[in-house]
């Protein structure tokens, strides 16, 4: 959803561009479409740079969590299994 929402706001900045003050109605509506060009060109940059940060910190997080179930699978086995073989008996 993060990255749909940075194609979007790419999207109606691209369409901005395109767009003048004599095609919309005012000076004023121009300068608000050049002032949110310029602070969302620079924007959207840092909103894909985070995004990719934040995706590759998700991945990691699952890949460890994986790792750890796994783990933990592995070690209860051993307990279940050495349990079993009457390991476990005082």
């Amino acid at each position: 959803m993060l990255q749909q929402s940075v194609k979007d706001l790419d999207e109606a900045r691209k369409a901005l561009s395109h767009v003048r003050s004599d095609q919309i109605g005012t000076a004023r509506l121009d300068k608000a479409c050049d002032t949110f060009q310029e602070r969302w060109s620079h924007g959207s940059e840092q909103m894909k740079e985070m995004i990719s940060a934040i995706s590759e910190g998700v991945k990691e997080n699952k890949k460890s969590y994986a790792e750890f179930e796994k783990n933990l699978a592995d070690a209860l086995k051993k307990v279940e299994n050495a349990s079993a073989s009457g390991g476990g008996k005082n």
